[in-house]
């Protein structure tokens, strides 16, 4: 099977998120993924996740979750001897991925001009918490520092909970996906040109561009956004409703989606009233609308409510739990969680998700997430270093043995 990035190759010297869930992407998509690690622990979220045991083991599930479909090397680039093997094997690939704070690698003696010079077709992509100049460059960030530097918190929540985070890292998985969409970008360029690129993404800069309905209301209508709860600021009704048995998403934005709404519960008065008939009014009187409703509503059960919507075009959904709907026919159907060669420290089946999408041909299964330097003394090997220069790169402290 071929994938669209086969025969391209990456190495990935990122850590914890941003960078490896770029990684990745581009790994399933068919590129050859190499984590460039220290020999002191490798990345740090193989420390990381609810298995204890894992973690003890440098396979922590944080690190599984988006490393499966990699090899591992370990070369410690502030050592001579690491940093020369690293820039023979710059010499032999497509893309370097690296999400340290800015400058470093430059400090390191590798910076892009340093490895164009060894490699002209070169990609660089470094992944910052606010990209790699600006007064802010050199401070250090974490997701949830810049899920509030972004104005992320500030309209997620209502007026009672607001700031609020939201439930996963979403800044790093943003940056994530910006890293990886500008990466294959720039391959397409790097393979009819041959030339290299030098690519900046900030999570911040990632984070505010993915608000942009958001930010857009504020720049050319001069509108301060303001956390809303589960209301959609564009439409009413719009957003989460109690029923006899839970919450229920539902969104009539449009006009006959909300008088089909109105007849379905049995309040066609609705669709009249002077408060409602109009989409603006809606808006303005959302409160007293949703009051409305969740009188009718509290007839029938949140199920039993999203089976009869749809199916006259209304758009409903039940509120999930992360378990519940991994077991849905629809997520389980599409073969969206995948059963790799490999086992958890209690012995159950070690599961990873694929991209967030389909392919023709599909996706082949992953291979397990690497052991940290598994792969080193092949590799060193294939840059031309004998067993006793491997040897010597180990007693130096340039790599270190695969972890066992």
């Amino acid at each position: 099977m071929t994938l669209p990035l086969s025969g391209v190759r990456v190495l990935d010297l990122s850590n914890v998120l941003a960078g490896p869930f770029c990684g990745y992407n581009l790994a399933r998509l068919g590129a050859e993924v190499i984590k460039v690690e220290n020999p002191d622990g490798g990345d740090l979220a193989r420390k990381l996740g609810a298995d204890l045991e894992m973690a003890k083991q440098l396979m922590g599930l944080s690190f599984v979750a988006v490393n499966a479909g990699k090899q591992s090397i370990t070369l410690d680039l502030k050592n001579a001897d690491g940093k020369e093997a690293f820039l023979r094997l710059v010499e032999q690939s497509d893309v370097v991925l690296e999400n340290f704070r800015p400058k470093v690698m430059e400090r390191l003696g590798l910076g892009h001009d340093v490895l164009s010079a060894r490699n002209p077709k070169i990609i660089t992509c470094a992944i910052s918490g606010f990209g790699q100049d600006g007064p802010w460059a050199g401070r250090p960030a974490y997701d949830q520092i810049v899920q509030g530097l972004s104005g992320a918190m500030s309209v997620t929540g209502d007026a009672g909970t607001a700031p609020l985070r939201t439930g996963f890292p979403i800044s790093d998985t943003i940056a994530g996906l910006t890293a990886a969409f500008a990466i294959s970008a720039a391959l397409v360029e790097q393979r009819t040109t041959g030339r290299g690129r030098q690519i900046d993404v900030s999570l911040l800069e990632s984070t505010l561009a993915a608000m942009g309905w958001v930010v857009s209301n504020h720049l050319n209508a001069g509108v301060d956004p303001e956390p809303m709860g589960n209301e959609n600021f564009t439409a009413a009704p719009s957003g989460t409703f109690r029923t006899a048995t839970g919450p229920l998403n539902i969104a009539a934005n449009e006009q006959k989606q909300y008088e089909a709404l109105c007849d379905l519960v049995g309040r066609a008065d609705l669709r009249t009233d002077p408060r409602f008939a109009e989409r603006q009014a809606r808006k303005v009187n959302r409160a007293a609308l949703k009051d409305e409703l969740e009188v009718a509503l509290a007839a029938k059960g949140a199920e039993e409510w999203e089976a009869l919507f749809n199916a006259k075009g209304v758009p409903a959904g039940c509120v999930l739990s992360v378990p519940q709907v991994l077991r849905e026919a629809q997520v389980a159907g599409r073969q969206f969680v995948e059963t790799i060669d490999s086992t958890t420290a209690t012995g159950t089946a070690l599961r990873v998700t694929r991209p967030g999408f389909r392919i023709d041909g599909g996706f082949p299964v992953p291979s397990p997430p690497p052991a940290l330097g598994q792969d080193t003394e092949r590799w060193l090997r294939a840059l031309g270093y004998s067993a006793e220069e491997i040897d010597q790169l180990r007693t130096s402290g340039a790599t270190a043995s695969a972890h066992s």
